[in-house]
Order: structure tokens, then sequence, then C-alpha cells
């Protein structure tokens, strides 16, 4: 199915956000539309300052917008109070950053349960599904290490096990290779990658790394608080290019 004729899962309609008011004001955003289907693996792309990350931080409910509509499921996000937004953020994103944003006395097993402890769940389940999620990212018997005694790889995957350890809807994942060598990058973006196909989580991803865009099939670029282009990215612009 063609995503773009999908019900949008994310819809952003003349979005924008100011900084700030009268001379000091900085205009981030200046009406951006943007529309993501469920299922899509999608590459956010732009200089420093270009609002991509602003962007992700509406769209993750970390901000909202100045004004202009945002639609998650069909909910009017920009009318929710700051309770309901949290609880959207529970239940429905998982989160990955490139500092990995891990408590470094806390083993691996208890981070990933973290998000867990916050929706109420009993200590069984929390064990069972941190468990799962680890083992989903390549690390079966490492719940008990400290991310002091993990490469960065590994405590990237850590991370992405606990943005996945809730089964969200969208994972959103700011610049998650920017702390890694090039193996590495590449062993996270496959994982990424068959996160996205094999459980169907749609992915958005900030990253100024061209070729790291290039695992996503769309690639989205900001230039000053707009969208500059929207294009296929990777194997989906080859296929593109070959019809």
């Amino acid at each position: 199915m063609n995503t773009a004729e999908a019900a949008p899962l994310i819809a952003l309609d003349q979005v924008t956000k100011t900084y700030g008011s009268g001379r000091s004001a900085f205009q981030a955003l200046r009406g951006v539309d943007l529309r993501i289907a469920a299922g899509e693996f999608v590459a956010i792309m732009g200089p420093s300052g270009s609002g991509k990350s602003t962007a992700m931080n509406i769209i993750g409910c970390l901000d909202t917008a100045s004004s202009g509509s945002y639609r998650f499921m069909g909910a009017a996000v920009e009318t929710l109070d700051r309770n309901q937004r949290a609880r959207l953020r529970r239940h429905y994103l998982g989160f990955v950053f490139q500092g990995f944003n891990l408590l470094g006395r806390t083993s691996a097993q208890d981070n990933v349960e973290l998000p867990l402890l916050y929706r109420g769940e009993g200590a069984a389940a929390r064990h069972r599904l941190a468990a799962e999620a680890l083992a989903q990212v390549g690390l079966d018997g490492f719940g008990h290490h400290t991310p002091t005694e993990l490469s960065g790889g590994q405590q990237q995957r850590v991370a992405i096990a606990r943005a996945i350890v809730t089964r969200p809807a969208v994972l959103l994942a700011d610049e998650p290779t920017g702390n890694l060598d090039t193996q590495r990058s590449r062993e996270i973006m496959d994982l990424l990658t068959t996160l996205n196909r094999d459980r169907g989580i749609t992915v958005l991803m900030v990253t100024h790394e061209s070729d790291m865009a290039a695992y996503a099939r769309r690639c989205v670029r900001f230039l000053d608080g707009r969208v500059e282009s929207d294009r296929p990215s990777g194997a989906d612009r080859s296929a593109t290019e070959a019809r």
C-alpha cells in the first residue's frame, strides 16, 4: 500500500514554534506540513537551527506548537493537557538519544525496566518484558551489566531496548549513531531497520549523516524552519528512479 494514501499516524498542519517574544522572538518553525503513515522509516535532516529537532520534540510531546495542528492517531494533540501528553508519550512513543541517557550505576535490566515502572507494571511483568527486549536487541545474558561495563554500541542497544519495551507505535531516534564508530553505527542502523520491518514500529530518526539516512525509506530535509524537501531515500529512492 502506498503510504501517501494511508491515513496518517502523524499529521502536522501549518505548525509554528516561536521562542521568546518581541524583538528577541525566534521562530524555529514557520508553518510545517508533514504526514507520516504507520510503518514508515523516515530520516529527518537539516543543518543546525533548521527546525528538525524542534519538530521532533513537538511530535514526541516534549514541546508544544505555538500555532497549527498536530494530530496523532487522529487525536488533536494541541488540545491535550500536560498529563494527557505524558500518557501519550508513555503508551505510544519510544525515545533513543545520541548520549544513550542510561543510569550509570544501574544494570541494563533495570534501565530497560524503568519505563514499565512508570507505567505501574508489576515486578514479574517488568522483569520478563525487559529480558525479552534485551534479547530482541542482541543482548540476551547482558542484563546484569552496568553501562560502564558495556561498549558504546551495547549501551545504545540497551537504550533501544528501553525504548521498545513498552511496544510503542513510534520510535523517535535523535542522532542514534552520533557517538559510535562506523561499524557500531551500521549495527545500530541494521537493528532499527529490523524493528521497523519485522515489528512494524514507525521510526523517525534525526541524523546529520547521509549514509545513515540512506537506511530510511524517506528523507525529509528542514531548512530555516520549513520542510525544504521530502523524497524517497535509500532503497526506495533507487526503486523510484528505476521506474
